[in-house]
């Protein structure tokens, strides 16, 4: 039995018929292509998976793609506008704020929702935002520079 769903995804819409236990984060990668949304733990421990979802950052492997019929959902893909990097994209690439870059998709959508509701945030804002977000590599240090260059803060 499969369920038809309606979303917009980096604003395309699609509709498609989907099996009610497929994750939101399998719909992006396998269904649609996406790949840029990175599944880790499949335990919304790691954060790696972290989308847009009608305006706020919702971990992907948490939800059901049913339960997200009817939303508009943003991923890493849906960031650049015009070939240009968006502000954190090019933050994590200016300021080496990723190693291996499997975290670095979760990492900036989290950080996106950030700087939507604070647009100068200080570091204690920034790691309090990122707390949901595990890296291996960097030490976050890099990490939160480059959400600091996005946002423009000398903080």
């Amino acid at each position: 039995m499969s369920v038809s769903i309606n979303v917009t995804v980096n604003g395309r819409g699609y509709q498609e018929e989907v099996e009610p236990r497929l994750l939101l984060a399998d719909f992006l990668r396998d269904v649609l292509g996406l790949t840029g949304t990175h599944v880790g733990c499949d335990t919304s421990g790691c954060g790696a998976c972290t989308i847009i979802v009608d305006g706020k950052a919702v971990k992907s492997c948490t939800l059901l793609a049913v339960q997200a019929d009817g939303a508009d959902l943003t991923t890493i893909e849906g960031l650049a506008s015009n070939g240009a990097l968006h502000p954190l994209q090019e933050g994590f690439h200016e300021e080496h704020g990723l190693q291996c870059g499997f975290c670095t998709p979760g990492m900036i959508m989290a950080a996106w929702q950030l700087l939507e509701r604070n647009p100068n945030p200080s570091d204690a804002e920034i790691r309090h935002a990122l707390e949901g977000n595990f890296c291996r590599c960097t030490g976050y240090e890099n990490i939160v520079k480059s959400v600091r260059a996005a946002a423009g803060s000398a903080a």
